[in-house]
């Protein structure tokens, strides 16, 4: 099992002959981009800076809705909330809104979002449409 070692914080540990830190580090930024996923049974709202690195990530599965409950536009609220709650500590204020899917949690997770205060500089529609699908089913010999 091995000897356990306690190291406070923003002290340095060498382990295998690299430096690690244990420093918190707080991130910070002006401008983020909001992903939100929205399909019949979850929504997932995904933030990140503006090269695409993600910051915060919350489902309403991950809030402990269950079941059908997780496609309401209830749960897809609180998600917003949560997200921005994480955001707020960040210091965003600025957000594009990035939506896909077709769920009903589209527009109330955008909306538990902005009313914590952040402002909307674009909103982008990314669902994905079918150019030509599948062959049709050939016609029934009787």
């Amino acid at each position: 099992m091995g000897k356990k070692r306690i190291v406070a914080k923003g002290e340095t540990e060498s382990v295998g002959g690299a430096l690690r830190s244990f420093a918190s580090k707080k991130r910070v930024l002006d401008r983020a981009v909001l992903y939100v996923d929205s399909t019949y049974n979850n929504t997932r709202l995904t933030l990140t800076d503006e090269k695409g690195n993600v910051v915060a990530f919350s489902s309403s599965g991950a809030l402990g809705f269950q079941g059908a409950k997780k496609g309401t536009p209830f749960a897809a609220a609180k998600v917003g909330e949560a997200i921005a709650a994480k955001a707020q500590t960040m210091g965003v204020r600025d957000v594009s809104v990035v939506v896909k899917g077709v769920g009903s949690g589209r527009e109330s997770s955008i909306r538990g979002f902005v009313n914590k205060g952040f402002s909307i500089a674009a909103i982008k529609d990314a669902t994905p449409v079918p150019h030509n699908g599948p062959c049709p089913p050939r016609a029934r010999r009787v």
